[in-house]
């Protein structure tokens, strides 16, 4: 990886910089919520935007998961539809403020592609400063005859395997061994108590995992515009996480529902400090664990 840029920019930066990066809307929402991200996308959005769709860039191949990583190939080529080359400065976005950009932000660093940033406050915070929106779809340019060529970055994902053997490290050692599992589903959840939204999943928990819901690390920190949900400082991410018990220098696997969320904790942490070296994100996350009838759930009720 070389050349960095700022993880996390401002509506102002961007509004100042639009014409010099890359700008993706990547919302999406729980099927529940019965919205529809791509439809809002062609009323309003940042000037120049393309839309990523989660479930639509993915691996088709796994039907039961919902957005597991797209193949390297997949990846490139819709790179190639937005308009991106592997040197582009990408901004991505949401209408949550700091949510379903992030579960792009780490697909494109697991894809070799460091040179990305997260709107701190999303579409909310482009409104609230009053700053011009635009409708359909935009006009996108060829990054010219060269391809994009998708870089995986092996370490940055867990998959099942990969889970279960920590899971059993973590329990011969007394989690004092294995890599920290970290889970932002709501705490609900986690425990046992409330159910998964999909039909038919357990709730619960994986061996020795942490709770930290993802809402814990971001906040509305402006009184006059409680709708924009900004990320925390760096100082309050490491108190919320610490406060836990987990210790930020040892590695790190983040897991949630369906992989979007746990996104929100890498992406979190990562500007807290935490090397990139000790995280990962695991992919197919609670819904892949829970429906392997081998796995072994928690349930704290």
């Amino acid at each position: 990886m070389s050349n960095p840029v700022s993880k996390l920019v401002s509506a102002p930066w961007l509004h100042d910089n639009l014409k010099s990066v890359k700008v993706l809307d990547c919302s999406w929402y729980l099927p529940f919520l019965n919205r529809n991200s791509r439809e809002e996308f062609a009323k309003s959005h940042i000037p120049g935007a393309r839309f990523f769709g989660i479930d639509e860039i993915k691996d088709f191949s796994k039907a039961d998961l919902p957005h597991m990583l797209p193949l390297p190939e997949f990846f490139g080529a819709s790179m190639d539809k937005f308009g991106i080359s592997n040197d582009d400065h990408v901004v991505v976005y949401d209408t949550a403020g700091v949510g379903p950009a992030c579960r792009v932000f780490w697909t494109l660093h697991a894809m070799g592609h460091d040179r990305v940033s997260v709107l701190d406050g999303g579409f909310p915070s482009w409104v609230a400063e009053k700053y011009e929106a635009e409708a359909g779809e935009p006009q996108v340019k060829s990054p010219g005859s060269e391809k994009y060529t998708a870089q995986p970055v092996s370490q940055l994902v867990c998959d099942y395997a990969d889970v279960v053997g920590n899971i059993e490290e973590l329990k011969v050692s007394g989690g004092t061994q294995g890599r920290q599992i970290v889970d932002a589903r709501p705490n609900g959840r986690f425990t046992g108590k409330d159910p998964e939204f999909r039909p038919g999943l357990s709730s619960g928990h994986m061996p020795h995992a942490i709770s930290i819901p993802f809402t814990e690390v971001t906040e509305a920190s402006d009184p006059a515009n409680p709708q924009v949900q900004k990320l925390k400082s760096p100082a309050d991410i490491r108190r919320v996480f610490e406060s836990r018990g987990v210790d930020l220098n040892r590695p790190i696997i983040a897991s949630c529902g369906s992989g979007v969320t746990a996104s929100v904790l890498y992406f979190a942490l990562l500007n807290a400090g935490v090397s990139p070296h000790n995280l990962a994100v695991y992919d197919g996350s609670w819904t892949e664990y829970a429906l392997n009838p081998y796995s072994e759930i928690i349930k704290d009720i």
